[in-house]
C-alpha cells in the first residue's frame, strides 16, 4: 500500500484533487448526457424510422406498379380473346351469309378490336399517370420529412421534374 502511495505521488497525485477531479468528471457526463447526447441520438432514431418508412412507401408504390402491369397485361388478354371470339363468330356466319355480309363482320371485329386496343392504352396511360403523380408527391412530402424543411414551390417541380424523368426512365 505504501508502495501505490508512494508511486501517486511520485506522479503529482493528490487523493482530494483525484476525487474532486471524479466528481467533476462524472457530472459534466451526466449534463452531455442528458442535454446532448439523448436529443442527438432521438433524432437519429427518428431519422432511422422515416427512412424505413419511406422504404416501405416506395416498395408500396413498386407493388401498385406491378399490380397495374398486371391488370393490363389480363385487359389485354380478355380482349384478345374477345376479339379472337368475335372474328371466328363472325367467320362462322359469313359461311351462311353473302360475301358482301362477310366483309362488314370482319371490319366490324377489327374496329371492337381496335377501340378495346385504344381503351387499354388510355387506361394503361390514366394508371401510370395516378402512380406517377403518386410517386411524386411521396418523393416531395418524404424529401420533406427527410430534411426537415418545407419545400418551395421551386423545389417541389424540380422533385417532380426528377422523380418523372426517373421513372419514364
Amino acid at each position: 500500500m505504501d508502495s501505490i502511495t508512494t508511486l501517486l505521488t511520485d506522479f503529482g497525485v493528490t487523493w482530494p484533487k483525484f476525487i474532486a477531479q471524479c466528481i467533476l468528471f462524472l457530472f459534466v457526463y451526466w449534463v452531455l448526457n442528458k442535454f446532448a447526447f439523448g436529443p442527438i441520438v432521438n433524432v437519429l432514431a427518428e431519422r432511422r424510422r422515416l427512412i424505413a418508412e419511406s422504404q416501405k412507401n416506395a416498395e408500396k408504390i413498386r407493388q401498385q406498379l406491378d399490380e397495374a402491369k398486371m391488370r393490363y397485361d389480363e385487359l389485354l388478354a380478355q380482349a384478345d380473346s374477345e376479339a379472337k371470339a368475335l372474328i371466328d363468330a363472325a367467320r362462322q356466319s359469313a359461311e351462311a351469309v353473302r360475301e358482301k355480309r362477310v366483309q362488314e363482320a370482319i371490319s366490324e371485329a377489327e374496329g371492337v378490336i381496335r377501340k378495346a386496343h385504344e381503351s387499354i392504352e388510355q387506361d394503361r396511360r390514366k394508371m401510370e399517370s395516378e402512380v406517377k403523380l403518386a410517386m411524386v408527391s411521396l418523393v416531395a412530402s418524404t424529401t420533406a420529412k427527410v430534411t426537415g424543411k418545407v419545400l418551395t414551390s421551386e423545389d417541389q417541380k424540380r422533385l417532380s421534374d426528377e422523380t418523372a424523368k426517373e421513372i419514364a426512365a
